[in-house]
């Protein structure tokens, strides 16, 4: 599993999964903070449709931290003010970089929590597909 699809699913799924995986490196290796989890703003960068043109909308609060695991320095960036969560992220990062052995069985749990997750976008969807207006003309 690639490292986007991986922090994608620990970002949007159940935050106590990354805890308890960081806790579980935690246990095991002697893990030292880097950056301590802070806040910083990132330009979100848009493309306007008709002209297929960059342009940055705005500022985003994010919260990033740099921990070392083994020798290998992952990373944690998450969109809001989650120092704790950045931090798990980060410890989960630098686990996969360090190919520790303790990742190997987590391809399986981070697949089940995307289909948790893919299952609330579903519900989510037919809940809003439930509310849309259907205008229709009669013509004479």
């Amino acid at each position: 599993m690639k490292r986007k699809q991986r922090t994608e699913i620990l970002i949007e799924g159940s935050h106590e999964l990354a805890k308890s995986l960081a806790k579980e490196i935690e246990q095991k290796y002697s893990v030292s903070v880097i950056q301590e989890p802070e806040n910083g703003l990132v330009m979100l960068k848009v493309r306007e449709t008709s002209r297929k043109s960059l342009f940055y909308l705005g500022e985003v609060l994010v919260t990033e931290c740099k921990a070392k695991v083994e020798g290998k320095i992952g990373i944690g960036i998450v969109k809001g003010d989650h120092p704790d969560l950045a931090y798990h992220l980060a410890v989960i990062d630098a686990a996969f970089l360090g190919d520790l052995p303790e990742t190997k069985p987590w391809t399986g749990i981070f697949e089940i929590e995307k289909y948790y997750i893919e299952q609330k976008r579903k519900a989510k969807n037919e809940a809003i597909f439930r509310t849309k207006v259907s205008f229709e003309t009669m013509d004479v």
